[in-house]
């Protein structure tokens, strides 16, 4: 894999991010309205909203591989930002070769330089690759998750 460049999404990643957001609801089995995929795209551009988006492409070429969608939100232990890692999201075909990796090292060092508090994600339990990878990033906490959907 060549040198790895990441950056903040822009507007002329849209058709990229489409492709890629798209692959990553189905394969969780979800469905989304264009009207709400609209509404994400949005937002991710909208420098006053906490919902932020980098990516990652090879050095040489613009053609993306990789995207992570952050929430910055305020936290009630500390004065400092929280970041929620909410989505990421690799090529099948990029995958394995250190994209998903650079994309974590990415935010780390944005809430290093930034003042964060902390950096934090949930997976499935049988998320077997990503949790490969996350295992040698990060530490597994004991914190479970309830969920109460209101339709």
């Amino acid at each position: 894999m060549p040198a790895l460049v990441v950056r903040d999404v822009e507007r002329s990643d849209r058709p990229a991010w489409g492709r890629m957001w798209t692959a990553n609801y189905i394969h969780h089995g979800a469905t989304m309205s264009d009207a709400d995929i609209d509404e994400l795209w949005r937002r991710i551009l909208d420098p006053d909203h906490p919902v932020r988006a980098l990516v990652c492409a090879a050095a040489d070429d613009r053609d993306l591989l990789a995207f992570a969608h952050f929430v910055l939100h305020p936290h009630t232990f500390s004065s400092r930002t929280v970041c929620y890692l909410e989505d990421l999201w690799v090529e099948p075909a990029a995958r394995g070769a250190g994209v998903g990796r650079r994309l974590i090292e990415a935010l780390v060092e944005r809430g290093r330089a930034l003042g964060w508090r902390r950096l934090y994600w949930h997976t499935e339990t049988d998320n077997e690759a990503a949790r490969h990878l996350y295992d040698r990033v990060a530490k597994l906490t004991d914190y479970v998750r309830y969920d109460v959907d209101l339709p």
